[in-house]
């Protein structure tokens, strides 16, 4: 797993969401094509070394990434004992929403198609996020995901969205076939063959690249301003 290509420096921002303050790591290329934003869920950060390589990978091809954190330090800390943040689907889909929503008004971002990059819990709020906000997001993927924890919402979700699963992940794989079947858009299963559920194995986390790359270049362009009517839609804010 090769974490040397960087075709630019990254730079630490602060996005404040009533009242709060998230911590992400943003990247855009030159000429970049889109944004994808990544959800980290159980337990995981911004500082997740698999989706680090990921979003190398996606910069390479072109596209804007933001490793972010979808907890504040001290929730991180909560949840670090309780674990019950980390499940918190409606907290963590308002806060992609919210962050969306602020990168659509940034004069260097707001022309940019944004897609979804999630894993574990992170790929629910993902697809909660991209049926809330169908006219800001192009894409979705999931890593190892929970997107049967999305619920009611996967039968709203417009995105053209790819769910990757290590084909000895049994569980998770069931319940990605679940979920797969009550999306009503584009959607696709990849199952990454002998890959467990951290996709450690050698060439799986670059299988996962490859594909997550796919898609996105596939679905991700260039638009104009993104469209505001979607504005108070969604998951009821939580503080």
């Amino acid at each position: 797993m090769n974490q040397s290509e960087n075709p630019v420096a990254g730079k630490a921002v602060q996005i404040p969401i009533r009242g709060r303050i998230l911590q992400g790591d943003l990247t855009i290329p030159d000429s970049a094509r889109g944004i994808i934003l990544f959800a980290h869920g159980s337990g995981s950060s911004r500082l997740s070394p698999r989706n680090r390589y990921v979003a190398r990978q996606l910069e390479n091809a072109g596209l804007a990434t933001l490793l972010m954190d979808l907890l504040t330090r001290e929730e991180e800390k909560i949840d670090a004992e309780s674990g019950a943040l980390r499940f918190d689907i409606e907290l963590l889909a308002h806060r992609l929403i919210e962050s969306t929503r602020w990168f659509a008004e940034r004069q260097n971002t707001k022309s940019l198609r944004v897609g979804y990059f999630g894993a574990s819990t992170g790929a629910a709020a993902a697809l909660v996020a991209a049926a809330t906000i169908p006219d800001l997001v192009g894409a979705v993927v999931s890593r190892g995901g929970r997107p049967d924890l999305a619920g009611q919402w996967l039968r709203k979700v417009l995105a053209p969205t790819l769910l990757i699963v290590g084909g000895e992940d049994g569980t998770v794989l069931e319940l990605n076939r679940t979920a797969l079947a009550e999306l009503r858009g584009e959607k696709r299963l990849e199952i990454v063959p002998g890959a467990s559920h951290l996709f450690e194995e050698p060439g799986a986390l670059e299988t996962v690249a490859q594909l997550a790359t796919r898609w996105f270049t596939r679905h991700i362009e260039v638009s104009g301003p993104p469209p505001q009517s979607m504005a108070g839609i969604g998951p009821k804010p939580k503080t």
